[in-house]
């Protein structure tokens, strides 16, 4: 089995990497099977946390406010991971993310992998449950924060080796790199014209926000677009605004 790798988790908005965001990236460089550098970020990409997933995670709005830019972060996530392999628990998923983001900066993310998901789903067939915290339980591994980025990343990896003492003689293929695919296409800025209408369309129906309209791409302002037009009806050539309007929210 490999024992340099990069060992990563992310925490985001969703689960589709074609609309969703990244809310945070945590990393661990593992040398030899040892932990040697660690990478950890909040990211603003400019679009409010789900109450949901604020629940689950713990990153709250106000936080994903105090974190840095996407254009910041993906050039120093890829120098970071290098050439090495990464590692996951259900790995596929964090890569998606991360491919899109880091292709939307113009960059090249391709990644072999191991998933301690498929490894335990392959080696542990009757275990009742083979989620990261069902298996940090199995294995008796400290969780940390679950849902937090590099605590997960940490788990992912002390996982792995708890499943390679365990399997690794009699089933060495289970450990075995898989290339990582995902079809990722850069995607583009709002447009001005898109950005102007939507302003307007904002203003007209008196709809609070709080998408920055800055950071959207142009198929998420089209869609906004769409979505009010709908809800709401298009701006009158008169300019008149419904008072039964006032305070809309989207």
């Amino acid at each position: 089995m490999i024992r340099d790798y990069i060992a990563l988790d992310v925490e985001t908005t969703g689960l589709n990497p074609g609309r969703d965001k990244v809310l945070e990236i945590g990393a661990v460089r593992v040398r030899d099977g040892v932990e040697a550098e660690t990478f950890q970020t909040l990211i603003d990409a400019g679009t409010p946390v789900p109450e949901r997933i604020q629940e689950l995670t713990g990153i709250t709005d106000e936080m994903r406010r105090m974190g840095r830019r996407p254009e910041q972060v993906y050039p120093e996530f890829v120098e970071f991971c290098g050439d090495l392999p990464v590692l996951g628990h259900n790995v596929q998923f964090d890569f998606g993310f991360l491919k899109q983001g880091a292709v939307n900066q113009g960059l090249t993310f391709e990644k072999e992998a191991l998933d301690t998901l498929k490894i335990a789903r392959r080696v542990l067939p009757d275990l009742p449950s083979r989620t990261l915290a069902a298996m940090c339980a199995h294995y008796q591994v400290d969780p940390g924060s679950s849902h937090r980025a590099l605590d997960d990343a940490r788990s992912a990896h002390r996982v792995l080796w708890k499943l390679w003492e365990e399997f690794g003689e009699r089933d060495p293929e289970a450990f075995a790199l898989r290339r990582l695919t995902y079809s990722a296409k850069r995607q583009s800025p709002i447009t001005n014209s898109q950005k102007g209408y939507l302003n307007d369309l904002l203003k007209y129906h008196r709809i609070e926000t709080s998408i920055c309209i800055e950071d959207m791409t142009r198929s998420e302002a089209s869609r906004m677009i769409d979505r009010i037009i709908l809800q709401y009806g298009r701006i009158s050539r008169g300019g008149y605004v419904p008072q039964e309007r006032k305070g809309n929210e989207v």
